[in-house]
Formats: structure tokens, sequence, C-alpha cells
């Protein structure tokens, strides 16, 4: 998934969704809001820049409207620090009632947030776990709702649809991994995790990874090392940036089976054409609307689930081949 994705995931990796303008200050602080004042959502996005972000906020704006509320995107500029601070000033300002949080840095927003639940402010976690465990959805602060796609689960899915893509090429099946960003915690655990899936199954040979990144030229350039050196690989896995460039570079009558970590639009049709074999397949303007359901109804005092890993929102557990996405007729709703 692109760098603006995973920092600030994809991705993921623009799109070019209009964003809310200020609205004036609610009570952050109070619960239930007060009187007929309508409920404010801060929707804390990787970056305003950003075609995934944007897409979620969709989400989140569209269940806002439809409940009375209303949204605010604060602009994360891929900077873990900037949302840590923001996130300190909304609690000052007492301006949101709910803050949703795509997590540039895992770490950095850990303690702004524990403030913010301390404050009374409804806190969801969307898509990157905040904290030190990547492979739990369950929360990792105490009060807040987590709605999240753990990156070694998300590791472990794309092993095994390297390992499906493997299936026609039999023993000896060469898979290549371009993985994102090598300086993220949250890389480290995906790539990891993809790894350690492939490298268990003795009748797949898995070559040295390469850095693939988030854009279709890192996809290109990495592709290329990854040929020179090995021809006859099988199947490549990267995000869907990545994947678009190498596609590009193997040609139209490639063999190789190419699978893509992220789902936007372009993607869902290269796989559902049969261009690619398969996509890590998320609902994402889907989870977007849930996270703000999520995060109003328990503003409002209602208990509400506090822990939903992603994947279980999604077609086949995520795992998007060709019939999987042709059958549930799956459409992102963004593209990159």
């Amino acid at each position: 998934m692109n760098k603006r994705i995973l920092l600030g995931l994809a991705a993921g990796l623009i799109g070019a969704v209009s964003l809310v303008g200020c609205s004036a200050p609610s009570a952050g602080g109070d619960a239930g809001g007060s009187g007929d004042e309508a409920l404010e959502i801060g929707f804390f996005g990787f970056a305003a820049a950003n075609s995934f972000a944007q897409a979620v906020y969709q989400g989140v704006e569209e269940t806002a409207a439809e409940a009375g509320a209303k949204a605010t995107f604060v602009d994360g500029q891929f900077d873990g620090q900037l949302q840590a601070q923001q996130i300190n000033d909304s609690i000052t300002s007492k301006r949101y009632d709910v803050i949703i949080i795509q997590a540039n840095d895992n770490l950095a927003v850990q303690e702004p947030l524990k403030k913010a639940v301390d404050a009374g402010i409804t806190v969801v976690v969307e898509f990157t776990p905040v904290g030190p465990e990547m492979d739990t959805a369950e929360p990792q602060i105490e009060g807040a709702i987590s709605i999240v796609d753990p990156p070694v689960g998300n590791g472990t899915a794309l092993a095994e649809l390297g390992k499906q893509a493997c299936a026609d090429a039999g023993a000896g099946c060469k898979v290549a991994y371009m993985e994102g960003n090598p300086a993220l915690p949250l890389e480290n655990a995906r790539t990891k995790a993809v790894l350690d899936t492939l490298q268990a199954d003795s009748s797949i040979a898995t070559l040295p990874t390469v850095t693939g990144g988030y854009s279709q030229d890192e996809g290109r350039a990495a592709f290329q090392d990854i040929t020179q050196a090995n021809p006859d690989v099988d199947v490549v896995i990267g995000s869907t940036q990545a994947i678009a460039g190498a596609a590009l570079v193997a040609g139209p009558d490639s063999k190789v089976k190419f699978i893509g970590n992220g789902s936007p639009q372009s993607a869902v049709e290269k796989v559902r054409s049969g261009e690619w074999f398969a996509i890590w397949a998320l609902d994402v303007v889907g989870n977007g609307r849930i996270a703000a359901d999520l995060g109003l109804k328990h503003a409002k005092g209602e208990d509400v689930e506090t822990a939903i890993d992603q994947a279980s929102l999604a077609p086949n557990g995520g795992l998007g081949t060709t019939d999987v996405l042709n059958e549930a007729d799956f459409v992102s709703g963004y593209e990159e």
C-alpha cells in the first residue's frame, strides 16, 4: 500500500475529494453534546493529499450527515508528531466529541489519545493499530474503539494469496515480495509475516525482498531488479502502486501473477479482468462509515463493539481473487 497510506498506507497510495470546511466548535468533552448542538467528529487522517484517507473520510462524512453530526478533516500531513500536537490542541479546545485517527506513527499518538479518552472524547482508531502490537485488532488504549487492518494479518493474507498463485506453478514456484518502506515499524511487521508464511512452504522459493515503495516508478525499478536476477519469477507481491508499475514493465503477455496490497478501483478492475491475480480487498469507504457510526453512538452513551478487524468486513476475508471480486461485484469507492 502506498507511502501516503502507511505514513500518514497506503497507503496507499491522489484523490480529489473536497474537504469539509471548519464549522463552529462543539463541546468535545461532553459525551452527549448539549441541547440541540450537533456532535462533531474530527477525522485525523493520514494526509489531505491522500486518496485512501479521503475515501475513508467520505464514509465518515456520509454517516455524520445522516446522523445530523458535523465532520472535519484534520490534515496529518504524513507526520506523526504533527498529529500528536493536533490531538493535544483538540483536547484543549474541546472542539470534537469524536476523534477518528489514522495514525501516521503508531506510538507518537498513543499518549495524546489516552488523554483524549480521559477528557471524555470518544476515540476511534481506524486502519492502523495504535500501540506497539501489530498483530491484533484489540484496542491498545483503554476506552478506545478499534477498527483496523493489523499489519501482521495483512502480511499473512498476502502470502496466502501468493501460495494460491503458486498452485499452478508447482514445486519451486518463485515468489518476490516488494515491501513498501522498510523504515516503518508496521511495514517491518507486515514483511516479516509475508516472509514467514511463504518460507514455511517448502514448495515455494522465496526470493530476496526488494523495496517497491508506493509509486509506479518505484515498482518499475524494483521489478526490473527482480527480473534481472530471476527472469523466471512466477509471483510478485507489492503495493498496488508498485504492482501497477511492475505490470507495465512486464507487458500484457507476461505470465507473472501479480498481487496488489490495496484496493483502488483500477486495481479491482485489473483483477476482475484477469490481468492481475489478486488484491487485498477492503471496503475503504464502508470502513469509514462504520468508524463514524461507532464513534457517534459511543459519544451518545450507547454500547458498541470495540474491536473490529477490517478483513472480517470484506468479501472472502479480504482475499480478493478474480472469482471473489466478480461474485461480490466489488467496488472499492476510491482511486489512487
